[in-house]
C-alpha cells in the first residue's frame, strides 16, 4: 500500500533511541530539577512576543533575550523523536495495519482531550502550565503506546 505521509521504517528506530534519553532528560527537568540550567546552553534567542515580567517591564516583540534553552531542547528532542517513532511505516505496512493506525490515531485523540477538560476543571494556578506542557506530548504518547499495543495484540509488529 502506498502512504504518502509516512517516514520510512528505518526512523522508528532512531526516534526510540532518541526518544528515552529526552523523556528522562525533560522528566528531570519538569519535574525533579527545574532549577537545572547548565551555564553553556544560555544562548541569546529570538523572542517573537514576550509579555512584561516582574523583573521585566512592557511587553517585547522581535527582541532578542540571553535565555537557558536546555527546557527547549529536552521538548524538541522529544517531540521530534517521539514523531518519527509515531508515523514511521512499520516493517510490512498494509491495510490492516492502516486501519490500526488509524484507530489508533482517533482513540488517543479522545483520551488526549478528556486528560485536557479533567485539568481545566481540577488544575489551577502555576501547575497548570506545568500540566499543559505535559499534556503537548500526551497526544504522541498515547498514540504509540495504542498503537504498538494494538499491534502486539495482532502479533504484526
Amino acid at each position: 500500500m502506498k502512504t504518502k505521509f509516512l517516514l520510512p521504517n528505518k526512523f522508528k528506530k532512531v526516534g526510540w533511541v532518541l526518544m528515552i534519553p529526552a523523556a528522562i532528560i525533560g522528566t528531570y527537568f519538569l519535574f525533579v530539577n527545574p532549577d537545572f540550567e547548565p551555564d553553556f546552553l544560555k544562548l541569546p534567542v529570538l523572542v517573537l512576543y514576550m509579555q512584561g515580567t516582574p523583573f521585566n517591564e512592557g511587553t517585547s516583540f522581535f527582541s532578542i533575550i540571553s535565555t537557558n534553552i536546555s527546557n527547549e531542547l529536552a521538548g524538541i528532542f522529544f517531540l521530534v523523536s517521539a514523531m518519527m517513532v509515531a508515523f514511521s511505516k512499520a516493517k510490512n505496512e498494509d491495510e490492516y495495519i492502516t486501519k490500526i493506525r488509524l484507530e489508533s490515531l482517533v482513540w488517543a485523540t479522545y483520551v488526549n482531550y478528556a486528560i485536557l477538560l479533567f485539568g481545566m476543571l481540577f488544575v489551577f494556578g502555576l501547575e497548570f502550565l506545568t500540566f499543559m506542557i505535559f499534556n503537548m506530548f500526551t497526544l504522541l504518547i498515547l498514540f504509540i503506546f495504542k498503537f504498538n499495543f494494538a499491534l502486539y495484540k495482532s502479533k504484526r509488529l
